[in-house]
């Protein structure tokens, strides 16, 4: 159970990605200190493991999920905020996902999820699509066989997410970072799927853009099939947006779902925390 000391749940956030390594205490002593819990992502077999020790330094408040990343199925991908290290940021190995040793640690009592696993077509060919569809299947079963819900990134590639959850997924899970249209949200919700809102909500909407209009989304989904989160240290809502972005400013993300529906903010956050509880059993 999420400690009673945790006002607002950050559902998504990395804080174990050395960009945070030159103050990560600092950064987690001030979060944990003004009430905020969080749920530490994993994207590969490194960072997953650094999730569960991260999340071992504060339990109840702090949790982990271990899982790869559709991005790290191939070599093409890197990211200096998560990968780190001179020549690091250039390279990235191409994990092919290894189902026994996710097994293993995913029994931690730390590990609450697999994933963030799912699809990425973004910049993507063929060849890297395969890898995807074979990475997030396998994940899929793991979270079958060992019961536990999965965290899902899917980018430009919803519908094809979509089947694939629809017909292996036997347990629920959380849509991460939702940027899908109304109607591939209700789609998600039929599932039994909740969906889940970073700092992208509370940038400027231009129709004219051609965009989704997040506002009608959120204002859609019910308030008990949502989760808030940050995906630190990436998109950081408004007004820290082009920063590092960190657990705390889910407050930010609280606030405009609370605009959006015209809900007190206390409401939208005991919510969203008990959401996180209720999906991850914490």
């Amino acid at each position: 159970m999420i400690s009673k000391d945790i006002k607002i749940f950050d559902a998504h956030a990395h804080m174990q990605f050395s960009a945070y390594d030159s103050d990560r205490d600092d950064v987690l002593k001030r979060n944990l200190d003004s009430g905020v819990g969080f749920i530490c992502v994993g994207t590969q077999a490194d960072t997953s493991q650094a999730a569960i020790d991260l999340a071992k330094k504060s339990p109840n408040k702090i949790f982990a999920t271990v899982g790869l990343h559709p991005v790290h199925t191939d070599k093409s991908f890197h990211d200096v905020a998560e990968l780190g290290g001179t020549g690091h940021e250039f390279t990235s190995r191409g994990e092919i996902f290894d189902y026994d040793y996710y097994k293993k640690i995913a029994a931690d009592p730390s590990v609450v999820g697999i994933g963030e696993c799912g699809l990425d077509y973004y910049h993507l060919d063929e060849g890297a699509r395969l890898k995807q569809r074979v990475a997030f299947e396998a994940q899929i079963n793991l979270a079958n066989e060992i019961k536990k819900p999965l965290m899902f990134h899917i980018r430009e590639a919803y519908e094809d997410a979509y089947e694939i959850i629809k017909s292996l997924a036997k347990v629920k899970g959380d849509v991460h970072c939702y940027v899908g249209n109304l109607d591939t949200a209700k789609k998600f919700l039929d599932l039994g799927f909740y969906i889940s809102f970073t700092g992208v909500i509370t940038f400027p909407y231009k129709p004219q853009s051609g965009r989704v209009n997040y506002a009608e989304v959120v204002k859609y989904v019910p308030l008990d099939m949502m989760l808030s989160e940050t995906d630190s240290p990436y998109l950081a809502p408004v007004p820290f947006r082009g920063k590092r972005c960190e657990p705390a400013y889910v407050e930010k993300v609280i606030e405009k779902i609370a605009e959006i529906k015209g809900l007190p903010f206390e409401t939208v956050a005991e919510a969203t925390r008990k959401n996180a509880e209720k999906l991850f059993s914490l």
